[in-house]
């Protein structure tokens, strides 16, 4: 189903369900009966003039736009919640903008920090900031309806038209099963993380500490978030020796990186040969990546093998470092800069242009040099796909150097290296940083948290909510011009 008839058909829906009571609007974002206050409270919720205005408005946007409200509100949430005293530590402060700050970045699983998690906030606030990478990670969608699914409630149309809008697939068929499994997987990856970390912080911590940092750190690590709890804002940098902590992260941040669909692609299939064209190209993409950039980390600066993989790995979207950031050189900075603009793979947790829209702009700058039809693995792709490819570039391109220049003009005493980073980072969700961020404005902090908005719903995403004009029917005499 091509574009215009998916929003003929969705129109169409919407303009059905307006003759339905407010309840129906409810049966995506809860169910009938409310968690907290009965189905009763709810309907007198419903009835009350206001609430019916704003479930009309929400009935009536396309799934793109009540995505990225939720996000918008979920964010704002979880602002309201690390300003509360019992989130703050005695002798602490926070402030609006690091609270707004630290919120964004947990739910757009970013990881950038303008204040130390462990030192400013509480249990409270640090599980504040573990729930809000959760609901980042998974999605404010899956989430709903994984809750929708709790009660035994039923899915709405809508509901399945916001899913997969959210995991940006082209068929709503079999989404409830698609949730289920998202959210299966994402425990039992999580459950195993968290054992294998307890194992190393065990060593450091006493038990109940040690349990409580293995649980953020896992969470953190497989929804690509660099968040930690181990203060002084040092990262992982005093277990960048140890072989087990690195490798159970980096796993963890892999498995969430390479999108969900690919995962139960392989656990059906389980064979290379067997899989979609969508999981080769993502596994193909994500492999030479990794090997590339870790030879290249490794070529231009003075950090072990396993430092050089272990960053090669977070650069993509995670955001931990077992070494400083601010002390890498150029040619590393840079190198950092393309891992984080590339990113993760469609469908994951993480951001960036992703890997398969780098493999699509690969092989057609490839077929056009060699003037042969575009195909991959005994597949063509369509020229949808590589226009689109080329879009998502060229917004995200946009992106970042719209957002550089702003901090250039804000933060004149940083390198323009630094504020490439940050920008790059915050782009790609990843969390890493040369060690300025605490130190920014408050006009350069509520800039980055646009970034990290934008590089979590993705600038295509939100550049095609405002721009939906049907294809024009009038067509004009073609003619070339001159190009390079």
């Amino acid at each position: 189903m091509d574009n215009a008839t998916e929003d003929a058909a969705r129109s169409t829906y919407f303009s059905n369900t307006d003759q339905c009571d407010n309840q129906h609007v409810l049966r995506f974002f809860a169910p009938k009966t409310c968690f907290f206050c009965g189905k009763t409270a709810m309907k007198r919720a419903a009835d009350h003039g206001f609430v019916k205005g704003l479930f009309r408005f929400l009935k009536g946007l396309p799934p793109g736009r009540l995505i990225a409200l939720g996000f918008a509100t979920v964010i704002l949430l979880g602002t309201l919640l690390l300003l509360l005293p019992v989130s703050i530590k005695p002798g602490m402060e926070v402030g609006f903008v690091n609270a707004l700050f630290t919120s964004t970045s947990a739910v757009c699983v970013t990881g950038l920090i303008a204040i130390d998690t462990a030192d400013h906030f509480t249990a409270f606030g640090q599980t504040v900031v573990a729930l809000l990478i959760q609901i980042g990670g998974l999605g404010v969608t899956s989430v709903g309806v994984g809750f929708i699914l709790a009660a035994g409630k039923r899915v709405s149309m809508k509901g399945r038209l916001i899913v997969k809008e959210a995991f940006n697939i082209d068929s709503s068929k079999g989404m409830i099963r698609l949730v289920k499994a998202v959210l299966l997987m994402t425990l039992c990856f999580e459950l195993a993380g968290a054992m294998l970390s307890f194992v190393v912080f065990v060593q450091d911590f006493p038990p109940l500490k040690a349990l409580g940092i293995s649980v953020f750190h896992s969470i953190a690590a497989f929804n690509n978030s660099g968040f930690d709890i181990l203060g002084n804002m040092q990262n992982l940098i005093p277990y960048q020796s140890n072989v087990l902590l690195n490798l159970t992260t980096c796993g963890l941040i892999i498995f969430g990186g390479l999108g969900f669909l690919v995962i139960l692609d392989i656990l059906k299939n389980r064979s290379f040969r067997k899989l979609c064209l969508h999981s080769k190209v993502v596994l193909s993409a994500s492999g030479a990546l990794l090997l590339i950039g870790t030879l290249l980390l490794k070529l231009t600066e003075d950090i072990s093998w396993l430092g050089a993989f272990f960053h090669s790995v977070s650069a993509r979207t995670a955001g931990f470092s077992t070494y400083p950031i601010g002390e890498f050189s150029n040619g590393a900075l840079f190198t950092l800069i393309l891992l984080m603009f590339i990113g993760a793979s469609p469908g994951s947790t993480g951001g960036g242009i992703k890997t398969s829209t780098f493999f699509v702009l690969l092989q057609s700058v490839k077929s056009l040099m060699t003037k042969t039809r575009f195909s991959a693995f005994r597949r063509s792709i369509s020229q949808a796909g590589i226009s689109k490819a080329y879009i998502i570039t060229f917004l995200s391109l946009l992106v970042v150097c719209s957002g550089t220049f702003l901090l250039c003009v804000l933060e004149p005493e940083f390198s323009f290296i630094q504020l490439l980073f940050e920008a790059g980072s915050a782009f790609g969700t990843v969390g890493l940083s040369t060690g300025i961020t605490p130190d920014l404005s408050a006009a350069s902090k509520i800039a980055i948290v646009f970034i990290m908005f934008i590089g979590r719903l993705g600038a295509f995403t939100l550049a095609s909510m405002w721009v939906n004009r049907p294809e024009p029917t009038v067509r004009y005499t073609e003619e070339s011009i001159t190009i390079g």
